[in-house]
């Protein structure tokens, strides 16, 4: 049986939508990173909790709430906290959500989170945007029935993290003088950290930064078409990398100080956006 979760959950946004209003991004703000929804105009803010389909967090930093406005003359759609696979959601805990962006008639999905650094050069405060990703997480979001209505049962992962849109970002983050690096991000299940060895296999397999989420949305995002583009904010040496324990108050606290330069990039990224025109549909 289909889950019709999106397309309800997809009406009701609708039914509460500033008149002519079509957006162009989403937004998946991370641990820490809701600050930037509060910067958009003429705001109207969904709790998840009203939307079939999307997944009520339970983790501090992660507010649980649908925001749509403008930021920078771009018409976006921010969701404010996600949920994770270790919350006992399953690895579909985003699938339903990143759907009904896509019935939204959003062209990407710009994903943020906190993550730690396996690159003793990329410390706390940096930003890192993703060029792929390597999942550790127990399957995928798309093991059981497919749904046509959003895309074929195979589908490539080559392009995961849009090369063009990457190639905008980073040359908005130059333009800016924001230091940008680039690198590949491991999902870990959690939600306990890595242990130092676990993060010295991650290093071998080619990984530069480590989190808990991320894949969950962006899978489902390139089912269903979605181009992604994504940037980890790091806050901190991953586990064996530092003598300082790591701990979730760390997290958010560097994930604040990254957020400054993030919030930066992401309001120079969505001008150029906004100089781009929209395709057609």
């Amino acid at each position: 049986m289909l889950n019709n979760s999106p397309f309800q959950a997809a009406a009701i946004v609708r039914s509460r939508m500033p008149a002519n209003f079509q957006p162009r991004v989403a937004l998946v703000l991370g641990s820490g990173l809701g600050v930037l929804a509060e910067q958009m105009q003429d705001a109207v803010a969904i709790g998840f909790d009203e939307l079939p389909g999307f997944p009520i967090s339970t983790v501090h930093g992660h507010a649980g709430q649908l925001v749509m406005g403008t930021l920078s003359g771009v018409q976006v759609v921010c969701l404010k906290g996600r949920g994770h696979f270790y919350e006992g959601y399953g690895m579909g805990v985003m699938t339903s959500a990143v759907r009904t962006l896509k019935l939204l008639g959003v062209e990407m999905l710009f994903v943020t989170n906190a993550a730690g650094s396996l690159r003793t050069e990329v410390d706390a405060g940096s930003l890192v945007v993703l060029n792929d990703h390597i999942n550790f997480l127990p399957g995928t979001p798309m093991i059981g029935p497919n749904d046509e209505r959003f895309g074929p049962r195979f589908f490539s992962m080559a392009n995961a993290y849009d090369a063009e849109l990457r190639k905008l970002l980073q040359a908005t983050a130059a333009d800016k003088s924001i230091t940008l690096h680039e690198g590949v991000y491991i999902a870990y299940p959690g939600p306990n950290f890595e242990t130092p060895a676990e993060i010295r296999a991650f290093g071998r397999l080619g990984a530069d930064v480590v989190g808990m989420s991320v894949v969950p949305e962006v899978v489902p995002a390139r089912h269903c078409g979605l181009k992604v583009v994504g940037v980890s904010v790091i806050t901190n040496l991953a586990e064996g990398l530092s003598p300082f324990p790591l701990s979730h108050e760390q997290t958010l606290k560097y994930a604040a100080i990254g957020a400054e330069s993030l919030i930066k990039l992401i309001l120079a990224f969505l001008e150029n956006v906004a100089k781009t025109p929209a395709p057609k549909a």
